[in-house]
C-alpha cells in the first residue's frame, strides 16, 4: 500500500534525483540537510542543482521501472570487439572503429561485451602511452634496425620513394665503409650507418627542414632506406649529431674524398676556394660577425671555408668555424688536406683577393703550388692604367659569356711579402667598368687559360648558393638541430649524390640538383619487399623514358641497410 513514504523514502533513483532537487529548491534545505536525507553527498547535491539549471536532468518522461532490455550483439561483431582489445585498444576507441563500419555501439555496451568476454578494464592511460598526442597526432613507432626477413611480404606507399634512386650510388661509393674508416658511433638500437643513411635522406629530398621532419616520421619507405622500422625522431638525431667531435667529421670527410676519387669523380686539378657564412644563432661572446654576401649585411655566424673542384664543380672539402685570426692560414690547411687524398697531383688554387695574404702565397709557391687570384687595387693602380701599351684581345671559349674577348696587359711585378716575381694579368672589357688585376705564379700558362680559369671561378659561389638553398645549409628553423660541422659535410656527400646521378640521366648531365629533385626524385611510389629483394615501383610519369634508360645493370643493385637486401627499380 502506497503512503506519504513512497515521496518521503523514494526507491527509484530517479524519484530520489527529483525530491532531493524538490526539497533543495522548494523548502530551500541545505546541501548537507538533503545529502543526510536522500543517502547523497553534499557535493553531489550541489552537482545535481548544476545539473539541474543547465537543463541535463529531464524529468519529463522518467525512464521504465523495471530490467531494461539489453541490446544483442553478434558474435562477428563480439569478435571484432576482441582482436581490438588484444591489441591495447580501449572501450572509446573501439566504439569509434564500429562506427565507421556503421555498426552503432555505445561505450558502455563494449564495456560490457569486454567483460562478458573475460577482458579486464584497462587502467587509465595518458594520451602518449595511447599512441596520441596532445593535439590527437599520432606517435611514431620507436625506430629500431629492421631485417630483410622481417619486411618480407609486406607492401606500403611512400611519398618519397625517389630516394631509392641514389640508393646504387650509395653502394657505389661504399658509405659502410666509409663510416667504418671514420670511425662514426652508433647506439645500442640504432647503428652509426643507419644514421647516417636518415641524416642524408633529408638532405637529398630538398625540402624546407622546419617542415620536413614531421612530413616523414611515418613514411615506412626512408626507414626501409635506412635500414630502420621508421626514421629516428628529432631529439635521437640531433643527440647524435652532437655527439660527433671535429675528429669524426674530419675523417668522415677524407675518407668519402678518397672513395669518390678512387671512382674518378673529381676531373682535373684546379681548385676554386672561398669562404661563406653560415648563419648561427648561439652564445654571443663566442660567435663573430663576418660578412654574407648573400644577405649584404654582416652577421653572427660560422665562417666556412668551401674547396671546389673547378671542372666537375664537385664540393671536396670544407671546414667550418673558421675564426677570423684563422682565416688566411686556411689555405695552407687545406694544402696538407690536399696532399693526403691526392697524391702525386700538383694543384692551382683559385681564390679572391681578401683570401690570403701575400706571405702566404709566398708559401705556396715555395712548395710547388699554382695559384691564381686577384690584386687588392688601389687609387694608384687604376691611375696608371691610361699609361700602359701593348694590350692584347684573347678569346675566352665560355658559350654563355657576354664579353668573351676581353683587353689583357701582362707584366711581371713584386709584392710585399712575396718572395719573387709574379706574372700580373690586367684585364678590362669585361662588362665592368674597373679593370681586374690578376696575380699568378703561373708562368708557363697561356692567357686564354689563366682568365677563363678564373672567370669559372663563379662556379663555387652558385655551387655554395644552391647548398644553402636546396641542401638547407644555413636554415636555423628545424626541429633536427644538426651540428654545423656535420651539416656541412652531409652537405658534400648530397651534393656529390646528386652530380653522381645528373651524370646518369641524358640530356641532364649539367642540371642542379634542384632541376634533378624536380623532374625525378621528387614523388610517391610503392615500395615492397619478396624473398630478400625491395621493389620500388614509380607510378607514370613523363620523365621515366629517361630513368629506364639509366644503365642500372651496372651499378650495384643492392642496399647497404637492410644487410644483404637486394634493390629493383621499376619504372611504369
Amino acid at each position: 500500500m502506497r503512503d506519504a513514504s513512497f515521496f518521503a523514502h523514494p526507491r527509484a533513483d530517479w524519484q530520489r534525483r527529483y525530491e532531493a532537487l524538490r526539497a533543495s529548491f522548494v523548502d530551500r534545505m541545505p546541501a548537507a540537510a538533503v545529502a543526510d536525507r536522500f543517502g547523497y553527498k553534499p557535493a553531489y547535491v550541489r552537482l545535481l542543482r548544476h545539473l539541474f539549471r543547465s537543463g541535463k536532468i529531464d524529468f519529463q518522461e522518467p525512464p521504465a521501472e523495471g530490467r531494461v532490455a539489453r541490446r544483442r550483439v553478434s558474435r562477428e561483431v563480439r569478435d571484432k570487439i576482441r582482436s581490438w582489445r588484444e591489441r591495447g585498444l580501449s572501450a572509446g576507441q573501439i566504439a569509434q572503429l564500429l562506427s565507421q563500419e556503421n555498426v552503432e555501439l555505445s561505450v558502455r555496451t563494449v564495456e560490457r561485451v569486454l567483460a562478458e568476454e573475460g577482458f579486464e578494464k584497462l587502467p587509465r592511460r595518458t594520451q602518449l602511452q595511447i599512441g596520441l598526442t596532445v593535439a590527437e597526432a599520432t606517435v611514431p613507432e620507436k625506430a629500431q634496425v629492421t631485417s630483410i626477413a622481417a619486411l618480407d611480404g609486406q607492401r606500403f606507399e611512400s611519398d618519397a620513394a625517389g630516394i631509392f634512386l641514389f640508393a646504387p650510388f650509395i653502394a657505389q661509393l661504399r658509405l659502410d665503409e666509409v663510416v667504418r674508416e671514420a670511425g662514426l658511433p652508433g647506439s645500442k638500437v640504432i647503428p652509426a650507418l643507419s644514421y647516417l643513411l636518415s641524416f642524408l635522406a633529408f638532405k637529398l629530398m630538398g625540402t624546407e627542414r622546419y617542415a620536413h621532419a614531421g612530413n616523414h616520421a611515418f613514411d615506412p619507405g626512408l626507414g626501409v632506406f635506412a635500414g630502420l622500422n621508421m626514421l629516428p625522431k628529432c631529439t635521437a638525431m640531433s643527440t647524435y649529431s652532437y655527439s660527433l667531435d671535429e675528429v669524426h667529421v674530419r675523417r668522415l670527410q677524407s675518407a668519402f674524398v678518397k672513395r669518390a676519387e678512387k671512382l674518378g669523380l673529381y676531373d682535373g686539378p684546379s681548385v676554386n676556394l672561398d669562404f661563406h657564412t653560415i648563419p648561427h644563432f648561439g652564445d654571443e661572446s663566442v660567435l663573430e660577425k663576418y660578412w654574407a654576401g648573400a644577405r649584404n649585411k654582416a652577421l653572427k655566424g660560422a665562417l666556412t671555408l668551401v674547396a671546389q673542384d673547378a671542372e666537375s664543380k664537385l664540393i671536396l672539402y670544407a671546414t667550418p668555424d673558421v675564426r677570423r685570426c684563422e682565416a688566411d692560414d686556411q689555405v695552407l690547411e687545406f694544402l696538407r688536406y690536399w696532399r693526403q687524398i691526392r697524391r702525386g697531383v700538383t694543384p692551382t688554387f683559385i681564390f679572391d683577393s681578401r683570401f690570403t695574404t701575400y706571405s702566404k702565397l709566398s708559401q705556396l709557391n715555395s712548395a710547388g703550388i699554382k695559384f691564381i687570384t686577384l690584386r687588392r687595387r688601389g687609387e694608384k693602380l687604376l691611375r696608371g692604367i691610361g699609361e700602359l701599351k701593348d694590350w692584347q684581345r684573347i678569346h675566352i671559349p665560355h658559350p654563355k659569356r657576354k664579353f668573351p674577348h676581353p683587353l689583357v696587359h701582362e707584366s711581371s711585378i713584386t709584392l710585399r711579402g712575396y718572395r719573387g716575381e709574379v706574372r700580373q694579368l690586367i684585364v678590362r672589357a669585361t662588362g665592368r667598368e674597373k679593370p681586374a688585376f690578376l696575380v699568378t705564379n703561373d708562368f708557363e700558362a697561356d692567357l686564354e687559360s689563366l682568365v677563363g680559369n678564373y672567370a669559372r671561378r663563379w662556379r663555387i659561389e652558385n655551387g655554395i648558393a644552391e647548398a644553402v638553398k636546396f641542401f638547407h645549409l644555413n636554415s636555423l628553423s628545424s626541429p633536427i638541430l644538426t651540428k654545423v660541422h656535420f651539416d656541412v659535410a652531409l652537405t658534400m656527400l648530397a651534393d656529390t649524390l646528386y652530380t653522381m646521378l645528373a651524370g646518369k640521366l641524358r640530356g641532364f648531365e649539367d642540371c642542379d640538383a634542384p632541376k634533378i629533385f624536380r623532374h625525378f626524385v621528387s614523388g610517391k611510389g610503392t615500395v615492397g619487399v619478396d624473398g630478400g629483394t625491395v621493389f620500388v615501383s614509380f607510378p607514370r610519369r613523363a620523365r621515366n623514358s629517361i630513368l629506364r634508360g639509366v644503365p642500372w645493370a651496372n651499378l650495384p643493385r643492392n642496399l647497404l641497410a637492410p644487410e644483404g637486401a637486394a634493390l629493383k627499380l621499376r619504372f611504369a
